[in-house]
């Protein structure tokens, strides 16, 4: 028997409707044994999610401020909850003890209690006892998990519990504080169970099934990826193409778990699985394509720079006087760009640019602002000639102007950067060139 820890988002639990969904979906595989759950999320585009709402409660009670309509719509969502799933748990006492305590409570405990009051509801719904995470979870106070204690804990509910129902996003710190993930944790929670049962698989129940190559604002259905490595994630997350937590994906990985990203409104889709190696066929030449702007470029020229030992070095050096990141650094024989992120030196710029000359006297020194940088990533692009070359030459013919070239050493990953008001066209003639070719070709078959 296959052991999977399932987790559902806040959209999956938003109201009775969506605990329905869970329920229906552990019931459908008894391999479904352990259930972590988030705060209800919004029901629609114009309501707020439960975290949100603590959140502002706990604005309220800072700034001495009435708090009690914002109290009234946390406690009646669960309430509506619980009366139209006819449930017993009394959670009504648990609220109004909340509210009567809140000055006293710290900011974490008040914004763990999404997650609390979930669970409390979906263990009684679905019939699993309820594990409070503030008994399993230790944090260390620098927010690191203790995993030896953490451990210990959660094996010894293992042994009473055959399965369960665990609120994510919050645990205790070793001076019994609650202490919360940063939004988006309950999939670190998950991972964290995962981890440590040593779990078959990490099913992550969402709104969206799955990864897909592309943005869909920006390509017209993209294919979904149903396969990925944890390289290959990692890649595209940085570009921002993500659904799950970034700090959910180690816990996994260290264990080569695989994580399954699923749609609790299609648990029909076949969704995404993602793990250290896969053997599956790629349907294409890349797996997917992100990108994102806001992105400068330093180019910085030196006659003879190649003899001067150091001189790289020196002006890294002053970037990290500023606390700027590194993005990428294309480099020739007497010449080297350094793209970084505008935000990062939008007030510091010129003293920046000031002590790369101070200290390093360069020939010429220039600066772009506004480019977009756009990775295609796929682990069979090594292992196929002429991608490069294909990706080039695409983007030349539609007359896109490329202003840097960055290729991971793994082969894994062609960054390029362009113009913003290229980014768009840029994804779409990659797509259309490694994709789209693909499909017309085995329609033509």
């Amino acid at each position: 028997m296959a052991l999977k820890v399932t987790k559902f988002g806040g959209s999956s639990v938003s109201s009775s409707k969506q605990f329905k969904k869970v329920k229906q979906i552990v019931e459908a595989d008894p391999d479904r044994r352990y259930v972590v759950v988030s705060a209800p999320g919004k029901r629609f585009s114009s309501d707020s999610k439960i975290t949100d709402l603590l959140y502002l409660l706990d604005a309220h009670r800072q700034y001495h401020v009435d708090a009690s309509n914002v109290f009234k719509l946390i406690r009646e969502r669960f309430l509506e909850i619980k009366e139209e799933l006819g449930l017993k748990t009394p959670i009504e006492k648990e609220l109004d003890a909340m509210a009567a305590s809140l000055n006293s409570m710290s900011e974490n405990e008040i914004v763990s209690r999404g997650e609390y009051f979930c669970a409390r509801l979906m263990a009684e719904y679905l019939g699993f006892p309820f594990v409070d995470a503030a008994e399993v979870i230790r944090i260390n106070h620098d927010k690191s998990i203790d995993w030896d204690a953490t451990r210990a804990r959660l094996k010894a509910v293992m042994n009473e519990y055959p399965h369960f129902v665990f609120p994510g996003f919050y645990g205790m710190s070793a001076n019994g504080k609650i202490m919360v993930f940063s939004r988006g944790g309950g999939d670190v929670t998950g991972a964290i169970l995962a981890n440590i049962m040593e779990a078959d698989v990490y099913e992550n129940w969402t709104d969206v099934s799955g990864f897909l190559m592309a943005d869909p604002r920006i390509v017209r259905d993209p294919q979904p990826i149903t396969h990925i490595t944890y390289s290959e994630l990692r890649e595209l997350s940085y570009m921002g193409a993500s659904v799950l937590h970034e700090d959910a994906v180690f816990p996994a990985q260290e264990n080569n778990i695989p994580i399954h990203i699923l749609n609790t409104n299609r648990p029909q889709d076949a969704g995404t699985i993602i793990q250290e190696t896969s053997n599956v066929p790629r349907r294409y030449p890349i797996t997917g394509l992100a990108g994102k702007p806001g992105f400068m470029s330093i180019y910085i020229y030196k006659k003879h720079m190649s003899n001067e030992i150091g001189y790289m070095r020196k002006v890294l050096s002053v970037l990290e006087r500023y606390n700027v990141s590194i993005e990428h650094i294309p480099s020739g024989i007497d010449s080297f760009t350094v793209i970084v992120s505008e935000s990062e030196v939008a007030d510091s710029l010129y003293e920046i640019l000031h002590e790369i000359k101070r200290q390093v006297d360069p020939d010429e020194i220039k600066v772009q602002d506004h480019i977009a940088l756009i990775s295609t990533v796929g682990k069979t692009m090594s292992h196929q000639p002429g991608t490069a070359g294909r990706l080039f030459d695409a983007l030349g013919r539609e007359k896109i102007n490329i202003v840097m070239i960055a290729q991971d050493s793994n082969e894994i990953n062609i960054t390029v950067g362009v113009n913003e008001k290229d980014l768009g066209r840029t994804i779409e003639v990659i797509y259309n060139e490694f994709v789209t070719k693909a499909e017309e070709q085995r329609a033509a078959l």
